[in-house]
Parts: structure tokens; sequence; C-alpha cells
């Protein structure tokens, strides 16, 4: 990663979700901070008042949450003209086939199931990291969408 330190957004009701996934972070002593919310409503309102100047690096979006979920919130980042560019990777529990094609043609930058295991979890968001900083955060073919530990 070339960047000194990456800003990351999650998007997770999960509370054990997310404290896995900081818990990760911390292990792996990436250059990060991370801002987590609870809904899709709480990911878009921060988005608006952070639009102008702050806009996380990258933004870790899970599909199934409450008051908007992640497929309404990828469609409105993707509508408006100062997040379209947003690097979002799709976190989810699920690996439905059709879905994951949905995410890609409505331009998720990348797709995460969601590992189990916490070593997984800690491999798939490191491999997500520099996958997505050397590829300059841009969506990959088809064939490269999904990210594995």
């Amino acid at each position: 990663m070339s960047k000194q330190n990456y800003n990351l957004l999650l998007a997770d009701d999960d509370e054990d979700d997310c404290a896995f996934f900081k818990e990760a972070l911390d292990e792996l002593l990436l250059p990060v901070s991370l801002v987590t919310v609870n809904d899709g409503v709480q990911l878009m309102d921060f988005l608006a008042h952070n639009a102008t100047n702050n806009l996380p690096d990258i933004l870790f979006l899970d599909l199934n949450m409450p008051r908007k979920s992640g497929h309404e919130c990828l469609n409105e980042i993707r509508a408006k003209e100062e997040l379209k560019d947003l690097p979002v990777i799709i976190f989810s529990t699920s690996l439905d086939n059709e879905i994951v094609d949905l995410m890609y043609k409505r331009g998720a930058t990348y797709y995460i199931r969601k590992p189990a295991e916490f070593s997984k979890l800690k491999k798939v968001i490191e491999n997500a990291l520099t996958t997505a900083s050397e590829n300059n955060f841009k969506q990959p073919v088809r064939e490269d969408f999904i990210l594995q530990p």
C-alpha cells in the first residue's frame, strides 16, 4: 500500500462483526483508521456530511442492514456525483451469484464474503486493502471481483 494512512468506513449493523473487523485491523498493524456506522441511514448521513472534504478511502458495506439496505446505499452512492468514485467493498455473509453479479453491475469495487474464522478475516481485510490499492481502487474484471482470504 502506497498511502501513509487509510481512512476506512465500515457500515454494518452486527456489533460482533464490527468488533471483529476492528480487532483484525488492530492485529494487522496496518496504517488505517476506522469509523463504523450501524445502518444505511447513518451511512448516507455520514457520507453527505463528509462528501466535500473528508470521504473515507474505502467503504466496507454490509448488504443486510436496517432502515436502508446496502443495496439501496450502493445505488445512492453511485448516483451522486460527489460519491460515485468512492471505493465500495461489499462485506456480506451471502455469496449468492445473482447478488454478486448485481453488486458488480451496480459498481461495487470488490466483494467479500464474511469469513467465520478470525484468521481468515485478517487475511481477507489485508488482501482487500492491498489489492484495492494496487488496482488504484478501480473495479477489476468480474473474475477478480470476489476477494478470498
